[in-house]
């Protein structure tokens, strides 16, 4: 890496994808500034409430997972899902999720038997974005760059240079960089300047989200019910959703419009709506914090890259935020990116390693919209039985029949195993593929797989030891029952690629390790598996994976 630049990477925005990737390269030893229009932790939008497990190993992985799991809701506070006629009013099912201070612990609810270290949290965005931010300023290798505009980009073969002034356009100054990463957004201005396009779904739904604040609101509910993290509202005056945002008194409220209603501006009175989804009168007392309208789209850009700018997270895609999944696959984009600038800064990986992030992401993104976009409609006009508020036996009846639609619908979104776990890099040209097929996936199945281009599955030693703890800044080596792994090993230490080797019995593995030799990133994918490597398989796979060469390379057998 040259030091004669401002820094190695440009980073524009500094939500939480933006600080991410700044924190991730900072443990990579690399500098960055990172350009941001808003205040050093002026509080974001009410957003995002939702932290996949994957994103939640990555943290671990930075040092920060605990420190989220104890922000947000109240420790004893459960992350379950509710589903009622209104918020004050029947509940007909519940998807159960553990608070955060059981949720090692707790087999309460589908996604606790997951084989992982670090399972998902509920922790609304305003309440992540500043541990982020915090950590970010503490780092020596990040310079945060608040109340700075971004302008306009350039780039040569060297370098990307941008100008950037103060958000009143004075002071004026031009930053150059090795890299630049846009992580600004749904109105991308980097998105915009290297002529990427989004293309796709430009409406499926449009939605008023409006926080609120109540201190009286739990004390309406039904005390013989455990409060819940979201709650779903089903009755014939309107459709909606809430969050609960800190335990005790904030809560957001989705009020989602019908077509008809779209279509006529300010046909819906936003007051009317949040109290028959909460199911109070007009004398109940609430307080508006703030307030957002937004229109559920799929949109998806043409391209990640031009050249030295790299897009990530809502530059690139833009989908119906159903649990969380905008910003998680913002994170999992923006550390695919990262992981490939690392090898490259430090040397070890070939320019061709950069080709990997859009080969291998775009892909992801485009399934996942697709997942999300086909759940909201099926949820978008639900049919409601006539008899659902009724205090009746029909109605308790009808009750128990749509509590156990709306569950078995909503549960693989709540326990998202297969966006967490189960997508495969089946097109990458750093990934040394085999003659078998990758597993299917969908929202909320996952089957673990060794298969090239899989999560690598977890699993722990016979310590406790969890095998991602070992994973090295490239490469680690799953070496099954004393097998011979030395050739891959030299090979690597010859070209100073990192390369870590945890040597495992047959008994400790899950049995998805079928072969000898497992070789997985450090974003846990596996890039390559076989029974034996000599020093020529070893000297053209290393070739392969450090983007020196584009063809496929077959496992040793």
């Amino acid at each position: 890496m040259t030091h004669d630049l401002d820094a190695d990477v440009l980073i524009i925005g500094a939500g939480p994808v933006g600080l991410v990737a700044a924190l991730d390269l900072a443990a990579r030893g690399i500098r960055t500034i990172v350009i941001e229009q808003r205040e050093y932790l002026e509080p974001p939008n009410v957003k995002c409430n939702h932290v996949a497990s994957r994103t939640m190993e990555s943290f671990r992985r930075l040092g920060i997972a605990a420190e989220v799991r104890q922000a947000g809701l109240p420790a004893d506070y459960p992350q379950d899902v509710a589903f009622r006629t209104s918020l004050t009013g029947r509940e007909f099912a519940r998807i159960p999720i553990p608070a955060s201070g059981e949720r090692y612990t707790s087999r309460r609810g589908p996604d606790t038997s997951w084989n992982t270290p670090e399972p998902p949290h509920r922790i609304n965005q305003t309440f992540l974005e500043p541990i982020l931010a915090r950590r970010a300023a503490a780092a020596a290798e990040i310079t945060l760059r608040n109340r700075t505009l971004f302008h306009t980009l350039s780039q040569d073969d060297a370098s990307v240079s941008i100008v950037v002034s103060d958000l009143d356009g004075s002071n004026e100054q031009t930053l150059r960089g090795r890299h630049l990463i846009g992580a600004d957004g749904g109105r991308s201005n980097v998105r915009k300047q290297i002529g990427a396009k989004l293309s796709g779904d430009a409406v499926l739904q449009h939605v008023q989200s409006t926080c609120i604040r109540s201190a009286e609101l739990y004390e309406r509910m039904t005390a013989a019910e455990p409060r819940a993290w979201g709650y779903y509202t089903f009755n014939a005056r309107r459709l909606g959703h809430v969050y609960a945002i800190d335990g005790r008194e904030t809560f957001l409220v989705h009020t989602y419009l019908s077509p008809e209603e779209a279509a006529e501006e300010g046909s819906v009175d936003r007051d009317a709506a949040i109290r028959a989804i909460l199911g109070v009168d007009q004398d109940f007392v609430l307080d508006m914090v703030s307030k957002e309208d937004w229109v559920a789209r799929r949109l998806l850009a043409d391209r990640f890259r031009d050249r030295r700018v790299f897009l990530a997270g809502d530059a690139t895609h833009l989908w119906v935020p159903f649990a969380g999944f905008g910003m998680n696959a913002g994170i999992a984009d923006v550390l695919n990116l990262t992981w490939t600038l690392g090898a490259h800064l430090h040397g070890w990986a070939d320019e061709g390693i950069l080709d990997a992030y859009e080969a291998e992401r775009r892909p992801i993104t485009e399934q996942v919209s697709h997942f999300a976009m086909d759940h909201q409609r099926k949820l978008a006009r639900p049919s409601l039985p006539e008899a659902l508020e009724d205090d009746t036996a029909a109605g308790e009846a009808a009750r128990t029949e749509f509590g156990a639609a709306v569950r078995a619908l909503n549960e693989p979104q709540f326990a998202a195993a297969g966006l967490n776990y189960g997508y495969v890099y089946g097109a990458s040209p750093v990934i040394a593929y085999d003659q078998e097929q990758a597993p299917g996936y969908s929202m909320g199945e996952y089957t673990p797989s060794t298969v090239p281009g899989c999560r690598a599955p977890h699993f722990r030693l016979t310590d406790g030891t969890s095998f991602y703890d070992l994973l090295s800044d490239g490469y680690t080596l799953v070496v099954r029952d004393g097998a011979d792994g030395s050739a891959l090993a030299a090979v690597a230490e010859d070209r100073s690629i990192p390369l870590a080797v945890v040597e495992v019995d047959r008994a400790t593995l899950p049995p998805e390790y079928s072969r000898a030799l497992t070789l997985v990133r450090q974003d846990q994918q596996v890039v390559w598996r076989g029974d034996r490597a000599d020093a020529a398989t070893a000297d053209e796979l290393w070739e392969l994976l450090r983007g020196a060469r584009v063809t496929r390379v077959a496992a040793a057998v």
